[in-house]
């Protein structure tokens, strides 16, 4: 077996063959739309690991087992009950608040209610409110939500929470009120809450100056009411949530600060700032980064090698993945579905689909079964190098194996039937996903749109205009596709 710093070195030397890998990591344009497609990239999954739970549930109790080992029914049944009282309760509140204006007084109509206040109808109404915001209609959407947040915080044996001003604070940074936004964060330390890794999370992505961003990071690092958990040190939350906005140079600087404070950094850390000096360009310092990892003490985690198949992939360098995935297999790390999938994701955007097929039948020989994102990524790579026929084969075999497609699959495959100028399949492709309860996003009506207007089918573009107007997605259309005049 290897030591641990051998193992560090050994990764250095595997690394070191692709100096020259672009900058964009993990960017998923494809297609040149500048949105994710849906794949789940190495920063996403460092993100999903250490996401907090936000969901204050204070009057629902958990399931508990009868005699039999089983789940007690009544339990369950009443939980339900609960939840759909609760439910219904908020929307009683949202109509109020609909009608608020001149001559109607919300206050006294929420007061005839007799509602019952909890977290959970709290957090019930003002998810309604945030769902709704638009241009339009962003400065009433934070006056209402404001005012059920106080009428709320004055009854009865109910006290606000710290979810509760996370999502207050959400409403008013979505409507761009930025300074009440502020004012929240005040009170909260006024009222004792601790400030935690989610307040500073939506703080900084209202931040969009590099100097703004880094005067609310210097105002966590010093704040002594900052709950970090479930990070090993502030540092490590800030950084986390630096990650999750693309705050890559605030990264490295931070980084700094924490050295200056004597915090030694851990595994997360180390990641963390690979994933950043990745992004940034800055391969050498990729490089001695996973040096000082190894001679810190710290072996490559399920992460680290993610990263480092991401990398692989990206640069061209199939051989050098396959040696790390035998690697990771001598070290006691068996290589998982997510390890396959980065490493075909990185390979199919640098055009070696070959080399894609190659890790698609290993991980199937191995006993890895594909799940939906694999089976994707595969299907966009041949959509993206003009092979239809073979992203169909793959698209009748995940449905065979029990893989149902998701929207980013057949917005990959609606896309690929529009380049081929099979139009009908492909307005028969949308029917079909929604058949399968499978709803379409705004993304792939455009696509289909898009495509339909330009090849001068606008007959059948306007016919799923109407359809998207139907489903809601309507004013995000003529936001969004150029040329579109209402008709």
């Amino acid at each position: 077996m290897y030591s641990i710093a051998a193992r560090g070195q050994w990764l250095v030397q595997c690394l070191s063959c692709f100096s020259g890998v672009a900058r964009s990591f993990c960017s998923r344009t494809y297609f040149g739309d500048g949105v994710d497609d849906g794949f789940m990239s190495v920063e996403g999954l460092l993100n999903g690991d250490w996401k907090s739970q936000e969901i204050d549930f204070p009057d629902a109790k958990p399931e508990t087992e009868n005699s039999h080992g089983g789940h007690s029914w009544g339990n369950f049944n009443g939980r339900r009950s609960f939840l759909g009282n609760v439910r219904g309760d908020a929307e009683k509140v949202l109509v109020i608040l609909q009608q608020e204006g001149p001559g109607y007084d919300a206050k006294a109509a929420l007061n005839d209610l007799q509602i019952r206040v909890s977290g959970l109808l709290v957090r019930e109404v003002l998810l309604g409110i945030l769902r709704t915001i638009n241009c339009a209609n962003k400065t009433r959407c934070a006056k209402l939500a404001y005012k059920f947040f106080v009428w709320s915080g004055q009854q009865e044996n109910y006290r606000h929470t710290a979810n509760s001003y996370h999502l207050i604070m959400k409403i008013f940074a979505d409507s761009e009120e930025f300074k009440a936004m502020w004012r929240l964060v005040d009170e909260m330390i006024e009222k004792g809450y601790p400030t935690t890794a989610r307040t500073f999370n939506i703080l900084i992505c209202t931040c969009g100056e590099a100097g703004l961003a880094k005067r609310v990071v210097e105002r966590f690092i010093k704040s002594k009411t900052f709950n970090y958990r479930p990070f090993k040190h502030s540092f490590n939350a800030i950084l986390h949530s630096l990650l999750v906005v693309s705050q890559y140079k605030l990264i490295e600087w931070v980084y700094q600060q924490m050295l200056i404070e004597c915090h030694s950094p851990d595994i997360l850390t180390y990641n963390i700032l690979m994933c950043a000096k990745f992004r940034l360009g800055k391969l050498d310092q990729f490089h001695r980064l996973l040096d000082e990892m190894g001679r810190s003490g710290f072996s490559p985690d399920f992460h680290t090698f993610n990263i480092l198949l991401h990398v692989l992939g990206k640069g061209d360098k199939p051989l050098a993945a396959l040696n790390l995935l035998n690697h990771m297999k001598e070290v006691g790390c068996d290589p998982s579905v997510l390890h396959f999938t980065t490493l075909i994701d990185g390979l199919s955007r640098a055009g070696n689909l070959d080399a894609c097929n190659y890790f698609f039948d290993e991980m199937n020989k191995h006993g890895c079964t594909p799940d939906v994102v694999c089976y994707t990524v595969m299907i966009t790579g041949y959509i993206v190098a003009g092979e239809l026929e073979k992203a169909e084969e793959l698209f009748d075999e995940m449905i065979t194996r029990g893989q149902l497609p998701n929207v980013f699959t057949y917005n990959s495959m609606i896309r690929g039937l529009c380049m081929a100028g099979r139009f009908d399949k492909a307005c028969l492709m949308l029917k079909e996903m929604e058949f399968r309860g499978c709803n379409p996003n705004f993304l792939l009506y455009s696509t289909l749109v898009s495509n339909l207007r330009n090849a001068g089918k606008l007959s059948e573009a306007h016919e799923v205009i109407r359809h998207m107007v139907e489903k809601g997605q309507y004013i995000h259309l003529v936001s969004k596709i150029k040329g579109y005049r209402r008709c």
